[in-house]
């Protein structure tokens, strides 16, 4: 019961506690208090000497989220090096978000001390370099990996990808250092069968070749982010070729791209009829009329965002509101 109550405190909570008398201290210190650890929100306070102080209770821990800590120095590479060796043998997600301490050291201490790894994220962790990104593809038991933001190059995500077969979910948004996103995309059609989610958003260079490898290879993709993408046009037949290749969509982001049309969203409604979320933010190709067989269609859609979509006025949304009332379309208007 003493056990149960705790699970309600914070980590600072857990501190004080375990300072009013031994009881409570070994109930505070045992380790499965610990399996579960997000020091995110105290990120401006966590440094070596918390780490070094929670380290004990932390040796069975499973989930930590050091996400946004570290900054000025507050974390050293050996200091987070030492909490690893010691807490890394049954971790099985690390979340290190805005991690501004991370180098190499840390990759390649992450992939040796933590086996049973299977979702890291080191979204806008600027501050590794290129070549260190190597050090992922030992982790072969990988299902979730964050890269956004990062500056992965192109070899070292191919290695990361022709080892990590797991991989179910793959954020690459903005990631400018890879030269040939279509041989990425190839890569990941061949080696990645079981990738649900990808993101791609921003993109700069990634063609219809890429797509129609992409999409013949990961028929199990739900979820996929293709904003921003300029190289992508629909006269090319790329989203026609997505749309019937990907039967499985729930959410597909088309944000920013001019060249959608209404065959398009004809094809989806057609062929993904488990669409639950579509943004198609920005496009002047698609008329009120596709969007009605979508929504008549897409029994599950929930989200759908129009925003500056030149065809689709104020009128327009009106109507489709009263028709479709428990779908939110998103409109924003110039003025």
């Amino acid at each position: 019961l003493i056990q149960l109550i705790l699970s309600h405190l914070t980590v600072p909570d857990l501190c004080r506690l375990a300072q009013t008398c031994k009881l409570l201290y070994q109930h505070c210190c045992d380790p499965l208090q610990y399996i579960h650890l997000s020091l995110q929100p105290y990120w401006a306070r966590i440094n070596d000497t918390s780490l070094e102080y929670l380290q004990s209770r932390c040796t069975l821990i499973q989930w930590l989220n050091l996400s946004w800590t570290g900054n000025r120095g507050a974390i050293s590479v050996s200091g987070f090096s030492r909490f690893l060796k010691v807490c890394g043998s049954e971790l099985v997600r690390l979340e290190l978000s805005c991690g501004h301490f991370l180098n190499e050291t840390c990759l390649e201490v992450i992939t040796e001390m933590c086996p049973n790894l299977q979702e890291l994220n080191l979204s806008s962790c600027d501050k590794i370099p290129p070549q260190a990104f190597n050090h992922i593809a030992k982790v072969g038991s990988l299902k979730r990996l964050i890269l956004y933001r990062t500056k992965v190059e192109q070899t070292a995500l191919l290695s990361i990808l022709n080892f990590c077969s797991e991989l179910q979910h793959l954020s690459l948004g903005s990631c400018v250092m890879i030269e040939d996103y279509d041989l990425i995309a190839s890569m990941m059609g061949a080696k990645c069968k079981k990738l649900r989610s990808l993101d791609l958003w921003r993109c700069k260079n990634i063609t219809e070749s890429g797509i129609a490898e992409l999409a013949s290879g990961c028929q199990l993709l739900e979820e996929l982010d293709l904003g921003w993408c300029p190289t992508l046009q629909s006269s090319t037949g790329c989203f026609t070729n997505l749309a019937r290749k990907l039967p499985n969509l729930q959410k597909l982001f088309l944000t920013a791209n001019r060249s959608v049309c209404d065959t398009d969203i004809e094809e989806l409604a057609a062929n993904c009829t488990h669409l639950r979320q579509l943004d198609i933010l920005g496009t002047r190709m698609v008329s009120p009329a596709s969007l009605r067989k979508l929504l008549e269609s897409c029994k599950d859609l929930s989200l759908l965002d129009v925003s500056f979509c030149s065809q689709i006025d104020n009128r327009v949304v009106l109507e489709l509101n009263a028709n479709f009332p428990n779908v939110f379309i998103k409109k924003s208007f110039t003025q």
